[in-house]
């Protein structure tokens, strides 16, 4: 079976294309048009489809729109219901779901071929879910799974879990009370964008203390049947609003503080309602945008029941595309496949790479090794732009479209944070290779995703400051040879010159763009960024070669 997922109706729109099971590609649609998050999450917006990314996953496989069994739109409108009815406001969303209802005709208008017939609407939350419980890692029995956003039709959550791949829907938390939108109410009130900025809060948290815990363990509770409410809060009681671009006090760390655990609480008394409510399945999978927060997964799976935690990647609304599109193959009769990996999107070939470099006129050379190549630059403290195969799919760079840096350097976090243009209370994150985690790291092992933060030992704080966090934590990725063997030797090779088994990892892109997807991207971030070597799959660019042409 083919089937092709379609996410467009908030925010993050992106396309997965599943092939008798497998994933076979996904991405999402801001690579392609550079607009960060695709789009606005505004009702004004939700007939805007991910048009480029789902013409890319068929042209990579080689389908044709009339080939495709099923396309699978993650959102139903036919369980919708008036925003007023769900103690929203929101005046303008009958328009979201007017054109969620004309989303097959939309479809087949920017699908040329597509029989509109084709279209299947999956519940948000619904395909949520499958992205998680339908993607991990074999579990050897049932696969508890919590979803956590800030809406989808008339629900903010849901809890259940798999059996032989079927839902079985426990717990749905109805509208208006959301975690999401908590958190989002929060961001916008420390001025940052809304659904866009929430991991800045989550950084900022770090920096304070909670002391309006008490106060929101009253507003915002957890009910005896699996669910939560959320009250109306007075956020300004708690500290003043901010400005967007304004300047932030110890007031509004301590708020962020106090939301960031009390969440971290209400999530850890949900798993354990699911634990309970599943007949005590070990294994737990979790998306929705609130299954981002790395330092509330660290919480629940060094508190919570399970043996596993694992979360999605692509937690967030794109991932929904690949979760319809799983959910739809399974109705079909498909069984999933795992996910391989995060790498789902555009790739090049060696010979395309050197065509865009000649293209450009950019003097560049084919080192024996990239790997130890960038590794001698990091360890001379330079920084390097790491454009490797396939990009990733989900917001993390996962050493496929990398910044990396030296982690011993003090300095090293206000140098990467200026290169990218971003504020300064923000850390940086470390990969290392699988062997090394136990030696340097407390917490959730494998962490191939970055998704869950981690304690670094003492003994080594003071010889990796670039990425321990003011709280003593890292969000690590673990590198395993068998899947990454590029950014393994890297690793191997950067520990033999420096003694370091980690190296700074993060995004390849500046504040407010996306991540860099094409040569052409990583080469413009190259020439306008004080970037000391690009390594363009097995090319290298150095700074001080620029000037001349090969």
């Amino acid at each position: 079976m083919r089937v092709l997922g379609i996410n467009a109706i908030f925010h993050d729109p992106a396309a997965a294309l599943v092939v008798d099971g497998r994933v076979v590609a996904a991405a999402e649609e801001e690579r392609f048009s550079r607009r960060k998050h695709g789009k606005r999450p505004v009702p004004f917006s939700a007939w805007e489809l991910p048009e480029l990314s789902a013409a890319w996953c068929l042209a990579s496989a080689g389908i044709d729109v009339d080939a495709l069994d099923a396309v699978a739109y993650s959102f139903d409108p036919g369980l919708c219901r008036d925003a007023v009815d769900l103690g929203l406001s929101d005046p303008w969303d009958w328009l979201r779901v007017d054109y969620a209802r004309r989303a097959p005709q939309f479809l087949a208008a920017a699908l040329p071929g597509l029989d509109p017939e084709k279209v299947r609407f999956v519940p948000h939350h619904v395909a949520h879910a499958a992205s998680a419980g339908l993607a991990a890692p074999p579990a050897g029995d049932d696969t508890a799974v919590l979803v956590l956003d800030g809406r989808g039709e008339v629900a903010s959550h849901l809890a259940g879990v798999y059996r032989d791949g079927r839902l079985s829907p426990l717990y749905s938390q109805q509208l208006p009370h959301s975690l999401g939108l908590l958190y989002e109410d929060l961001t916008r009130h420390l001025g940052f964008l809304h659904s866009s900025d929430e991991y800045k809060v989550m950084a900022l948290a770090s920096y304070g203390q909670p002391r309006h815990l008490g106060q929101l363990r009253d507003l915002v509770r957890v009910t005896d049947d699996g669910g939560f409410q959320v009250e109306r809060i007075d956020w300004s009681s708690m500290a003043k609003a901010v400005a967007a671009g304004g300047e932030l006090a110890e007031e509004h760390a301590d708020l962020a503080s106090s939301v960031q655990v009390r969440l971290e609480e209400v999530v850890l008394d949900l798993s354990r309602w699911l634990y309970d409510a599943s007949g005590g399945a070990t294994t737990l999978a979790m998306a929705g945008g609130v299954a981002l927060n790395c330092v509330a997964n660290a919480r629940l799976a060094a508190e919570g029941p399970y043996r596993d935690v694992w979360v999605q990647p692509a937690a967030g609304d794109s991932g929904t595309a690949l979760g319809a599109a799983l959910h739809v193959a399974g109705e079909l009769g498909d069984r999933s496949a795992p996910m391989a990996g995060a790498d789902l999107g555009r790739g090049w070939s060696e010979e395309e790479l050197e065509a865009e470099l000649r293209r450009a006129a950019l003097p560049y050379t084919r080192p024996a090794s990239i790997a130890a190549e960038a590794a001698r630059v990091l360890a001379d403290n330079g920084i390097v732009a790491w454009y490797q195969g396939r990009s990733e799919y989900g917001p993390r760079a996962l050493g496929h479209r990398s910044l990396l840096a030296h982690p011993g350097d003090p300095d090293t976090t206000r140098r990467m944070n200026d290169v990218k243009g971003r504020e300064q209370f923000r850390p940086i994150a470390p990969m290392v290779r699988a062997e090394r985690f136990a030696e340097l790291f407390d917490g959730v092992y494998p962490s191939p995703y970055m998704l869950f933060v981690h304690r670094v030992k003492p003994e080594w704080r003071d010889r990796i400051p670039a990425v321990t966090h003011v709280d003593g934590t890292a969000r690590v990725q673990t590198v395993h040879a068998e899947t990454e063997p590029v950014v393994a030797e890297l690793l191997a090779e950067f520990e033999r010159r420096t003694g370091l088994p980690v190296v700074v990892n993060t995004s390849l892109n500046t504040a407010g763009r996306p991540m860099v997807d094409t040569p052409r991207e990583a080469m413009e971030l190259f020439g306008s960024a004080p970037v000391d070597l690009l390594a363009l799959g097995p090319f290298a660019v150095h700074r001080g070669a620029l000037g001349g042409a090969r």
